[in-house]
């Protein structure tokens, strides 16, 4: 018998310390959005200053995020109306020149264009795909000239030899995109989804508690009063005053009141703690100064690649405009 009293104690305290003040919070909640509660206390000014602020930050991450998370999608810059075949995925770029220096005949080189992958098929992204055309381009025209050479030999086609060696830059142009894409999402992303869903959470749940803490005082307030109750047809200033002052209150809830301002002065600091933290932190701008690394280190290798490439095609082209000179 003790025991089933002590049970039912036990489930009283709690109905009363949980589902009370929920209600309670429920009631001054729907008599504010209808125009019927006395008074709401409002909030500090730096306290609505805050809130302001993290909004903005939480705008900002999530409109970062959203256009930044194509950094995790290999194919966001691959061309939409291409169509490429397992063959033309295969090996890598450099795989198949080696392939197709070794090549006798045009026979050779078809067969080396055609072999079958050693790994995973090359990725899907715009460089890479320019790379394998201008590879494919370059043995087009090499084919044309050998069948009508006598030899059956490849012949060094200056346009070929240009376009050989253009499919090798961009790979390795694809390869320097990776490797920002990877940074990207390892720097920057994951850090501003932390931000996002971790520290910008906690500030919001902080928020949470001190709307529920302003709620529940007003609720006690207007019931230490005892002010109107819930009417659903009244309207804003139809609620009647008919409650007893500040002065009235009991003892009891007298102190209840003090409690419930004693939480909801608690709450209020502990969560500009934690805004200020969020606002605070310098990680966002940390990451954001690796977002910039990882692309101004993919420009500045695509820069070079091409800038050894420039001369090599120049000269090509100035020697084949001497010989037909």
């Amino acid at each position: 018998m003790d025991k089933f009293q002590a049970f039912g104690k036990s489930v009283s305290t709690g109905f009363t310390n949980n589902v009370v003040p929920a209600w309670g919070r429920g009631l001054q909640w729907a008599k504010e959005t209808t125009g019927q509660a006395d008074d709401k206390t409002e909030l500090p000014s730096d306290y609505l200053a805050l809130e302001k602020r993290v909004d903005a930050l939480q705008a900002v991450h999530k409109k970062m995020l959203q256009v930044t998370s194509q950094y995790t999608h290999e194919s966001y810059d691959y061309p939409p109306n291409l169509r490429e075949s397992f063959n033309d995925l295969g090996r890598t770029i450099s795989e198949k020149v080696n392939l197709l220096s070794n090549a006798t005949s045009p026979q050779e080189a078809q067969a080396a264009l055609t072999a079958p992958p050693q790994a995973k098929p090359q990725p899907k992204t715009f460089s890479y795909a320019l790379a394998r055309a201008a590879l494919s381009s370059s043995q087009s025209l090499a084919g044309v000239d050998a069948a009508s050479s006598p030899s059956g030999m490849i012949p060094e086609e200056p346009l070929a030899q240009a376009l050989e060696k253009y499919a090798i830059a961009e790979e390795k142009v694809g390869e320097a995109r990776l490797a920002q894409d990877a940074a990207i999402q390892s720097r920057f992303l994951a850090g501003w989804s932390t931000t996002l869903n971790t520290n910008l959470m906690f500030a919001k749940r902080a928020r949470t508690g001190v709307e529920n803490a302003r709620l529940h005082l007003d609720a006690t307030k207007a019931k230490a009063k005892g002010g109107p109750g819930f009417n659903l047809g009244a309207t804003t200033g139809q609620a009647q005053h008919h409650g007893a002052g500040e002065d009235e209150m009991s003892e009891e809830a007298r102190d209840k009141v003090e409690k419930a301002e004693d939480d909801f002065v608690a709450q209020t600091e502990e969560a500009v703690g934690v805004m200020k933290n969020v606002l605070d932190t310098p990680e966002p701008l940390r990451n954001l100064a690796d977002l910039i690394a990882a692309q101004l280190e993919y420009h500045k290798r695509a820069y070079e690649i091409l800038s050894e490439l420039a001369p090599t095609v120049d000269q090509l082209q100035v020697e084949q405009e001497v010989s037909i000179s």
